[in-house]
């Protein structure tokens, strides 16, 4: 269902899968202790279960206490956050394996989009990952995003998107993982 953010920051998302942009492409996600709707995204993005999830955050305080040490992470997180940097350390115990697919570690974003953070205010830490299916390319214009609105509950249409996609940096290992939208020097 197509839906406005007004509406959509009026309902509960117990047990609902949402599609909404970010700054980097359009994502989908759930609550983020909602078995049952992680399930519902693997399913509709045909998603191996091995492939953990990303965890989206309105800001630091939300961040924070999902890792099991937010330290070293700080200084990165204050230089790029709001931003397109997925920050992995390994999780607290608020964070469920079934997030993860096990792992012990979670990758935490706080992204720069307005509709975003409303979202992540209004709802709090969402369980979150691109909305195309595995291995296609990842869904910039809103006019592809609209086709998924009969297979999900509730779809916010916003503008076309960069499609620059996160870097996922370790600060632990002081590695990039994937490089993205943002150069860290290592």
């Amino acid at each position: 269902m197509i839906i406005t953010l007004q509406k959509l920051l009026e309902t509960d998302l117990k047990g609902k899968v949402v599609v909404f942009e970010t700054d980097t492409v359009y994502g989908i996600g759930c609550l983020l202790n909602d078995e049952a709707a992680i399930q519902r995204i693997y399913a509709i993005k045909n998603r191996e279960a091995v492939k953990p999830m990303a965890v989206l955050c309105a800001d630091v305080t939300q961040a924070a206490p999902l890792f099991a040490d937010f330290r070293p992470a700080a200084k990165i997180a204050q230089t790029y956050w709001p931003g397109a940097l997925t920050i992995v350390l390994p999780k607290s115990k608020l964070v469920p394996a079934f997030v993860t697919a096990g792992m012990p570690s979670v990758g935490i974003r706080v992204p720069a989009c307005p509709t975003a953070l409303a979202i992540l205010r209004r709802f709090g830490p969402m369980a979150v990952t691109s909305l195309n299916l595995s291995h296609e390319p990842a869904i910039l214009a809103s006019a592809d995003a609209l086709k998924y609105a009969d297979i999900v509950d509730y779809l916010v249409s916003g503008g076309d998107l960069d499609g620059i996609a996160s870097t996922v940096y370790d600060p632990l290992a002081k590695k990039t993982l994937r490089q993205g939208a943002i150069v860290i020097a290592e």
